[in-house]
């Protein structure tokens, strides 16, 4: 007699059925992070570089998987928009985001909606429309002065239209 007032073979059966009960889990998503080609320009998303993080986490380098850390200096093409600062013409640096919604950079921003841009030789001029950036992608973490990642990304700009 079991403690359930049944034979142990009934525990047994009980105990299969609830095995089989359980649902598989569902395969993990596939990457859709793009393979590295050396020697090529591949175009990328902002949804290629996204990966998990809570909102204001604290971020680890462990948390990029690894198809994202393999794009180090890939030559790659995003389209995005440039952040308003107070330079209009020939900037040489600025930040690379998602969307022109405020939200994209800073406090309570997702580290991979955007990346800082260095341009090489000339500089561009501010434009609230969407905007293609070429360039060599890398990874290198930007604090504030309280110590925080602000961003992850960075790209040596070599062309942007």
């Amino acid at each position: 007699m079991s403690k359930t007032g049944g034979t142990n073979e009934d525990d047994a059966d009980t105990e299969n059925m609830l095995a089989v009960a359980d649902p598989p889990k569902p395969p993990a998503p596939k990457s859709t992070t793009p393979k590295p080609q050396p020697g090529k320009t591949i175009d990328m998303t902002f949804d290629d570089i996204k990966f998990d993080i809570e909102a204001d986490a604290n971020f680890e380098r462990s948390m990029l998987p690894q198809p994202i850390e393999d794009l180090k200096k890939q030559k790659i093409r995003i389209g995005g928009y440039i952040l308003p600062g107070f330079q209009s013409r020939d900037i040489k640096q600025f930040v690379l985001v998602r969307d022109n919604m405020e939200c994209c950079f800073g406090p309570g921003a997702a580290l991979y909606d955007c990346i800082l841009v260095e341009m090489s030789g000339r500089g561009v001029d501010f434009t609230v429309r969407p905007v293609t950036v070429e360039g060599e992608f890398t990874i290198q973490e930007y604090k504030d002065g309280e110590g925080k990642v602000r961003a992850i990304y960075h790209l040596q700009g070599t062309n942007v239209r």
